[in-house]
């Protein structure tokens, strides 16, 4: 019987914005797998590039938790809710599920196994952290141009210096995790 290997990752986990996704990914035979790398680690520009190749050459899924999902189950618990979606979304069933990090979703009829560092050891998990990134980043940039003064299309919403000054100058918006630390220290002051 064939192995057909999963890669799981997540992003926007230590963002103050907006959802967490998750990306699931299953490479064809042909894929050139030295090209992945974690993207973190990858310029924008290469992430865009390496995305459009990805999905040509995989079965591959999105899944999200939500802002409210996030403040109601905590960053943990939606991450893994976002990989459990992901995972389901897959147009085809793989035989072993690995994910980046140290914890896995519950999931019943699923071979789930956990790789810290994933995505710089295996290409799977590498290709679903830059599905996952570019998604999300596509997301934050277009909800950015409402939200100017934060600057979340160059910060994709994380905590950067100037990204708390505009939260301490303008406020809090509605998109803003408020049970994170940083906003939930600002509205405590109030």
């Amino acid at each position: 019987m064939k192995i057909i290997i999963a890669g799981v990752d997540e992003v926007g986990r230590g963002s103050l914005v907006g959802p967490v996704f998750a990306a699931a990914v299953i490479l064809k035979k042909k894929v050139d797998k030295k090209k992945f790398k974690d993207s973190k680690k990858l310029t924008k520009i290469n992430r865009e590039l390496l995305e459009k190749y990805i999905k040509k050459n995989s079965f591959w899924s999105v899944g999200s938790a939500s802002l409210k999902e996030i403040e109601k189950f905590n960053i943990l618990n939606a991450t893994l809710l976002a990989m459990k979606r992901a995972i389901k979304k897959l147009n085809k069933k793989p035989s072993c599920v690995l994910i980046d990090g140290n914890k896995i979703p519950k999931m019943k009829n699923y071979n789930l196994k956990y790789v810290v560092k994933g995505d710089e050891k295996i290409a799977e998990i590498s290709a679903a952290s830059i599905i996952a990134k570019v998604s999300r980043d596509r997301l934050i940039t277009k909800m950015s141009k409402k939200y100017i003064k934060y600057s979340w299309n160059k910060n994709a919403g994380y905590g950067t210096k100037d990204h708390l000054s505009a939260i301490k100058k303008f406020g809090i918006t509605r998109h803003h995790r408020k049970t994170f630390k940083p906003i939930h220290n600002i509205l405590s002051l109030k």
